[in-house]
């Protein structure tokens, strides 16, 4: 996939999360080594290059997390809303899979922010 339909994808991303400011939704991170980190929340807020969650914790308390749109892109942040997936996944399952090792999403996600940073 080339730099410009990537950048194109995640200014989509974007648009689509500003829609869904103040609603709760379900993320679901793959933060590596095999660990996947569930939660739901609040979408506070959307930036550029971030968005931020305001999610649930134990005993009523709240913390504020912050995925990029590249982890939303590369599959390894999901979002859904009352079990229905916001994105399809980007990347079809032949090119690139869960399998795929993390210096190679790395790279990719390197090269969108140099692009970004270049436009």
């Amino acid at each position: 996939m080339d730099l410009a339909k990537q950048a194109k994808i995640v200014d989509s991303i974007h648009d689509t999360l500003h829609d869904f400011v103040g609603q709760r939704l379900k993320v679901r991170a793959n933060m590596g080594r095999s660990k996947i980190v569930e939660s739901e929340g609040v979408l506070m807020q959307v930036h550029p290059q971030l968005f931020i969650m305001e999610v649930d914790r134990k005993r009523g308390r709240t913390a504020r997390q912050s995925y990029q749109y590249v982890d939303v892109l590369t599959g390894m942040v999901e979002l859904s809303q009352n079990g229905e997936p916001l994105f399809e996944p980007f990347i079809p399952d032949g090119s690139q899979d869960a399998e795929t090792p993390l210096t190679d999403r790395s790279s990719l996600i390197e090269e969108f922010e140099e692009e970004k940073m270049l436009s």
